[in-house]
């Protein structure tokens, strides 16, 4: 296969599911001998990406502004001067902008698109549906495209789920004990209880409310203490948010028992050190990478059973999904977890290289196409 040179979209490379798919398939491209070039507003991940060979340009085509539109001509200069033989979109805006970049070049790059969420249905989320090929992260995005979106093309509708990487979160892991010693001086009121983690961006619909009156109720209903910590909550422009969980946590009188903390590197040990890891979002998730993350890793996982994550739970872990909004169930699981702390297996499925293979070999099969 020749060498390939592929363009990503992204609004930024903060954090996010698109983001972080977006880095393995840059690390992917770059291992296979391609050249992998993303495009994006910047963010935190940029070094990330860039220590792993791949390529960044610095345009904000991700800002919801008329100005944005201007980003066209920016990237369309960018593809004269590099001639991509795939764009890749996984966002609406950055999508928009790179359909309209393209038009008009003597050699049009093939178009991928990758449909991350349930964006509401209308003329400004088809743009995910006119990729020559539209990837989605999971049979339930894929039902979703078809029902909303019915004049696409089935053979152009490919389901490649996400994948974790089994060396980054490998079965049976343990904190080494520096890591265990730096979290106990962290959190000193944690030390001795069990603890719960849920790990998810400071937004309401991410069900962090529900997991403050889980944990009151695992003591309210079964006599268990636990401890609770809301691992990415805490961010920069999130602060009325945050207060709103302290308030209500102080309410439930456990207050002393819960951490809120900013995006954190250590997550794997994190999660190793958990009874359980929550995924509570209210809203129908489209995958749910923390659930394959922390089942690579022998966690169980306790979630609510609608979207993605009710598609991994029925499939990998049924005993850990519960109604959504039944938080007495949630407590409940908790509460089994740990009174048994049941045996897990390893994970043999959803793993990244497979993931990274599979859109690899979207790109090539669209590059030997002839336009």
């Amino acid at each position: 296969m020749r060498r390939l040179t592929v363009v990503q979209l992204v609004p930024r490379l903060d954090a996010g599911g698109a983001e972080r798919a977006t880095l393995e398939i840059g690390a992917a491209l770059v291992r296979a001998g391609h050249r992998s070039v993303v495009v994006s507003g910047g963010g935190r991940l940029v070094e990330r990406l860039v220590d792993a060979g791949s390529e960044h340009v610095e345009l904000d085509i991700g800002r919801k502004s008329l100005a944005t539109l201007l980003q066209v001509f920016a990237l369309r200069r960018l593809f004269r001067m590099i001639t991509p033989d795939i764009v890749h979109a996984r966002s609406r805006l950055p999508a928009w902008v790179g359909w309209w970049a393209q038009q008009g070049l003597p050699r049009r790059p093939h178009f991928v698109t990758t449909v991350h969420g349930r964006n509401s249905p209308g003329r400004y989320s088809a743009i995910m549906t006119r990729g020559e090929r539209v990837i989605c992260v999971s049979p339930s995005v894929r039902d979703y495209v078809r029902e909303h979106y019915p004049l696409v093309p089935e053979a152009r509708i490919q389901v490649i789920p996400r994948g974790v990487d089994a060396a980054a979160f490998p079965f049976g892991h343990v904190p080494d004990p520096a890591w265990r010693e730096a979290f106990a001086r962290d959190f000193p009121a944690f030390v001795g209880l069990p603890l719960v983690v849920l790990p998810a961006r400071g937004t309401r619909l991410k069900g962090h409310r529900d997991a403050l009156d889980a944990i009151a109720a695992l003591e309210r209903r079964h006599g268990m203490r636990a401890a609770l910590l809301l691992a990415g909550a805490r961010e920069t422009g999130r602060e009325h948010y945050v207060a709103e969980l302290e308030r209500h946590a102080a309410s439930l009188g456990i207050a002393a028992r819960v951490a809120i903390v900013p995006p954190r590197d250590d997550v794997r040990d994190l999660y190793a050190s958990a009874v359980c890891v929550l995924q509570l979002s209210t809203q129908a998730e489209t995958f749910g990478r923390t659930v394959v993350e922390a089942l690579s890793l022998g966690v169980p996982v306790v979630g609510y059973a609608h979207g993605g994550v009710g598609e991994l739970l029925a499939e990998l872990h049924p005993a850990g999904a519960v109604p959504v909004g039944d938080v007495d169930a949630v407590a409940a699981c908790i509460a089994a977890l740990i009174a048994a702390r049941p045996t897990m297996t390893p994970l043999a499925s959803y793993r990244l290289d497979e993931m990274q293979r599979r859109t690899l070999a979207v790109y090539e099969s669209l590059a030997l196409e002839r336009r």
